[in-house]
């Protein structure tokens, strides 16, 4: 256990639990920017322990599910019988809904899932209460994200901004339509900054993260004894946003069963809690958001054609970064000012520039402040790069891909270096490939069964390298993002003779 800052109780403490260095490190460094006292642990008995030891010391506790020696979920259930008010959030990859549902039953505020980002720990500090305000503040006031301005150069991101004052000042409900990263949540916060409730609660509950059951839990709230768990009465986010914006975002996963409840709330502005009889009313503007087509939606009879037509009063579509390319570059200087704080930018070379011009960004303008912070990080424009060729290249394996994408795969190894040349990439270095080609002797006539195992040995040897590279042959993480157990993949590597950078880098 160690201490990363402690101001003498002075200031909110966060106990960050988790067997991984690297995301301890992270979390405790977004905690400490904001203000916090931190401390760490390294797996769930060390957690129990301090927290025994210590029951009040501590404001909230962050904790992984799956560690050694004592794992999330029975860490949390014995910090339950120590102190039933701390606020635990659990945090994991293994995002699954049975995982969230035992999660919240064992009596966890809320379930992260990872990777985590700086934004999505801030969030969750405003639930615990940050230094000089109270604990338990239940929503964000508009002034919380005056640094995320939404911002555009392009024609039609300029069209929208005008729009914003025009949109606040109405009551009307918002849809805001687009794909995923693109920036519909900072849209409905610019919209509710500049609207007569900035003052009041901004909510957002993301109706894809959740199970229908816990969804229709948060949104309305329950009474005690409503369930298994429910051991006092919880208001709903539709009470919290009172006088306030609430934002359901990817509203178009939501269950269809609950669609028809939120539609009368939407039509009479009142509902009741689970297990409840008292009627609540509100008064909240609604906001949606989602990526799906939900005209397709409503002829699959997924989405109800009647909720569509009550949210989509005003309808806001934000086009994906790959249609405003003139974006890209100063998002990214934007992005670089916004996070670089202390360490300084890091300059934004022409053949970085061209990558990144010539790159489609699937996962738009997150992809493109996630890329951005890495590069902060290593410092290293060569090697964001190349982290743009190997995403370009996985890209264009896709069904959809751009013709001028799909070349660089289809080609003569000749041909791709060209058209990666030509398109801004530097294709990734195959050292598996290159290493066999200087040993292999001459070819030999394989069997149609023996030609299918060559193939698919190599293709998993490139998908593995290509991962290691990604992660810096860190194979723990490595492991995770192939969605494997670790020592299997350790297994895989020996099978496949990737020896060398298991040799030389450390897991």
């Amino acid at each position: 256990m160690a201490s990363i800052a402690t101001n003498g109780g002075s200031v909110p403490k966060v106990l960050v639990v988790d067997d991984e260095a690297d995301a301890r490190e992270f979390m405790a460094m977004a905690f400490k920017c904001e203000g916090y006292a931190v401390e760490v642990a390294e797996d769930g008995e060390e957690a129990v322990q301090m927290v025994s030891e210590r029951p009040n010391d501590f404001s909230a506790v962050f904790l992984d599910l799956l560690m050694p020696r004592k794992d999330g979920l029975t860490a949390l259930r014995e910090i339950r019988g120590v102190n039933k008010e701390l606020p635990v959030f659990i945090t994991s990859f293994a995002s699954s809904p049975v995982n969230i549902v035992e999660s919240i039953k064992a009596g966890a505020v809320d379930f992260i899932p990872k990777p985590l980002t700086h934004e999505d720990l801030r969030k969750h500090m405003l639930r615990v209460g940050r230094p000089g305000l109270p604990a338990g503040r239940p929503a964000e006031k508009a002034g919380d994200w005056k640094e995320q301005k939404f911002w555009g150069t392009s024609r039609r991101m300029r069209e929208i901004h005008n729009q914003v004052e025009r949109i606040a000042t109405s009551e009307a409900p918002v849809l805001i339509e687009g794909e995923t990263g693109v920036g519909k949540e900072v849209l409905a916060r610019e919209i509710h900054a500049h609207s007569p409730r900035a003052g009041r609660p901004f909510v957002k509950l993301n109706c894809a993260a959740l199970p229908s059951e816990l969804v229709e839990s948060e949104l309305f709230g329950y009474e005690k004894g409503a369930f298994t768990g429910a051991f006092q009465r919880k208001a709903g986010m539709f009470e919290v946003a009172d006088r306030g914006t609430i934002l359901l975002d990817e509203i178009g996963d939501m269950d269809y069963r609950l669609q028809a409840k939120l539609l009368m709330v939407l039509q009479d502005r009142e509902f009741q809690r689970l297990g409840g009889k008292e009627t609540v009313r509100v008064d909240v503007r609604v906001m949606a958001a989602t990526h799906r087509d939900l005209h397709k939606a409503i002829r699959n009879e997924s989405f109800r054609e009647d909720l569509y037509y009550r949210l989509n009063v005003i309808n806001v579509h934000i086009p994906p970064l790959r249609e405003r390319k003139e974006d890209i570059v100063p998002l990214a200087q934007r992005f670089m000012q916004k996070h670089a704080a202390g360490a300084g930018p890091v300059p934004l070379p022409g053949a970085l520039q061209q990558a990144m011009l010539g790159y489609d960004w699937p996962g738009n303008v997150r992809e493109l402040e996630n890329l951005i912070r890495r590069l902060l990080v290593f410092r290293d424009p060569a090697e964001m790069v190349r982290e743009i060729a190997i995403r370009a290249n996985r890209l264009a394996k896709g069904a959809g891909a751009p013709a001028n994408l799909r070349v660089i795969e289809t080609a003569e190894p000749e041909e791709r270096v060209m058209a990666a040349a030509a398109n801004g990439y530097e294709p990734p270095v195959e050292p598996y490939t290159a290493q066999r080609a200087a040993t292999a002797g001459p070819p030999e006539r394989q069997s149609a069964l023996g030609e299918v195992a060559k193939a698919k040995q190599e293709a998993e040897t490139a998908v593995i390298l290509e991962v290691l590279e990604a992660t810096h042959w860190n194979r723990r993480r490595a492991a995770r993002v192939l969605n494997i157990d670790y020592k299997a993949l350790l297994y895989k590597m020996k099978k496949l003779s990737i020896g060398a950078g298991a040799s030389e880098h450390p897991a």
